[in-house]
């Protein structure tokens, strides 16, 4: 299933254009994260099969992704564990792995694969030339399923189409036959989990695996900054290692281990006031395409409230299935995903790095790209109270540099998570924090697979600091939060979001 899983994981046939596969936004050596350098430090979101259409947020890393628990809300702590996506609308819920249902959101997002009905899956598999093994693998009668002579023109057509009037279902399929068809689309997301589960994709093969059996002794400064992820750094309370917290000088770690394969993150949720980000294409996407679809009416009014619009089954989002969840919205707005921390710099052996002056390939940090380096990363958890400014990103006041002494204000200024902010850690404390970041790569202990294959070119000079500043453009005046997401029950509070 895992060969399958990984077939599926490259077959541009699942999209209407036969253009756009899943490793269209997901490939080997980012860590199955955006792999084009060039989206990455401009526009954020990838473009889908209908290039003129992009999604709102970064392509998050698959690898780790798998081991996400059913989206659940623990009444004692008061907080959301698990699901996927960076809203976790991939709950989990149905198949029982958020890992294959967020496998499901791709091939029908309007803004990606763009498929119009999730029967478009089948009816393509049934295609493939890879459909033997698919029936090898989950049955021979699998594609006994009666499509419509119109399939293909409706399969060829992008999802949102003003064609389809609003329907999510237009292949005009039998109760019978759409069974069927959701039992393959079920199979197809069960064999990508299959593959994104293999040493493959999450293979624990880093310097830090190697050193927790005894096979590498960290260096001098990768020591640092694991004790200051651990302590001072305070990183370790969200991407948790299995093991203590010492936030003062005085403390020692007595704890042991809880885990042998740590999975650097506490698979809940945070809002940690990152900016707006005004490269992010979806604000531009306010009229409607060739095909009669607007991805967003609501331009620089959308504010994404992650968790927080997935409980209200908000816009662009998925349909909350539990409705007792939806009343505990407000006290999530702003929260996205805890992605483990594991492979976030990885990066093609060509170009070793994420961080100028390089050689080093560009990525985007965060669910909106803002940040473009590891360094920004972690000197944004250092210092964003200390430099914060009642500006939006482009607007910085003069003598001061965005992303060094300058941070913008949160798009969303509820619910930050305050356990950063102003960690007091010194420019080189920073610096170590990224150095043990990176012994978190895979493909210390043995290849990983297909890590090689970039075929761009490495982008050198400036400085890590204020990487991607070369770029920047000034946020226009930011019209108040859309009433369809900001008004939408039960409203954000206990303020207002602007």
């Amino acid at each position: 299933m895992e060969t399958l899983g990984e077939l599926m994981l490259y077959d541009k046939n699942i999209s209407p254009n036969k253009n756009q596969a899943c490793a269209s936004c997901h490939l080997p050596y980012t860590g199955f994260s955006g792999p084009i350098p060039s989206v990455n430090l401009t526009m954020v979101a990838f473009p889908g099969t209908v290039h003129s259409r992009a999604g709102k947020r970064t392509a998050q890393r698959h690898p780790y992704s798998p081991f996400f628990p059913v989206l659940q809300y623990n009444q004692v702590q008061g907080l959301f564990f698990g699901g996927n996506f960076w809203d976790s609308r991939a709950t989990g819920y149905k198949l029982r792995i958020p890992d294959a249902e967020q496998a499901q959101g791709p091939p029908v997002d309007t803004q990606e694969m763009g498929l119009p009905d999730t029967a478009c899956v089948a009816f393509r598999l049934s295609q493939a030339v890879y459909r033997p093994l698919f029936e090898a693998v989950w049955g021979g009668g699998s594609f006994d399923i009666k499509f419509p002579h119109e399939t293909e023109e409706i399969c060829e057509t992008p999802g949102g189409a003003a064609v389809f009037g609003g329907s999510t279902t237009p292949i005009p399929l039998s109760p019978e036959d759409r069974t069927r068809a959701n039992t393959v689309y079920d199979h197809w997301a069960q064999s990508i989990d299959s593959y994104e589960q293999s040493v493959q994709v999450s293979a624990f093969s880093s310097k830090f695996d190697a050193f927790l059996h005894g096979g590498y002794t960290l260096t001098s400064d990768e020591m640092a900054g694991f004790m200051l992820f651990n302590g001072k750094g305070n990183c370790n309370s969200c991407h948790v290692d299995g093991r203590g917290t010492t936030l003062t000088s005085g403390q020692t770690d007595a704890s042991t281990a809880a885990l042998v394969n740590p999975l650097f993150t506490c698979f809940g949720s945070a809002n940690e006031g990152v900016p707006l980000n005004p490269r992010n294409a979806f604000h531009y996407q306010t009229t409607p395409d060739s095909y009669g679809f607007t991805p967003n009416p609501y331009g620089f009014g959308y504010r994404d409230l992650g968790l927080g619009t997935f409980l209200r089954s908000g816009f662009g989002s998925n349909a909350n299935p539990n409705i007792s969840w939806r009343q505990f919205a407000p006290t999530v707005d702003g929260q996205v995903q805890v992605s483990s921390t594991r492979n976030v710099a990885m990066a093609p052996p060509q170009c070793p790095t994420t961080e100028a002056p390089g050689p080093y390939f560009q990525k985007g940090f965060f669910h909106n790209g803002y940040m473009k380096s590891l360094k920004q990363l972690v000197h944004f958890y250092n210092t964003r109270d200390k430099y914060a400014y009642p500006v939006t990103s482009g607007h910085c006041p003069a003598g001061t540099t965005e992303k060094v002494d300058c941070w913008p204000m949160p798009e969303v200024p509820n619910n930050i998570d305050m356990t950063t902010g102003n960690l007091g850690l010194t420019d080189q404390e920073e610096n170590q924090i990224v150095v043990f970041l990176q012994t978190l790569t895979d493909g210390f202990t043995r290849p990983y697979p297909n890590i090689d294959t970039f075929t761009g070119t490495c982008m050198m000079g400036g400085s890590a600091a204020s990487q991607g500043n070369e770029l920047l453009i000034p946020t226009p005046p930011l019209p108040p939060c859309a009433s369809a997401i900001c008004d939408a029950a039960p409203v954000p509070g206990p303020k207002p979001i602007p």
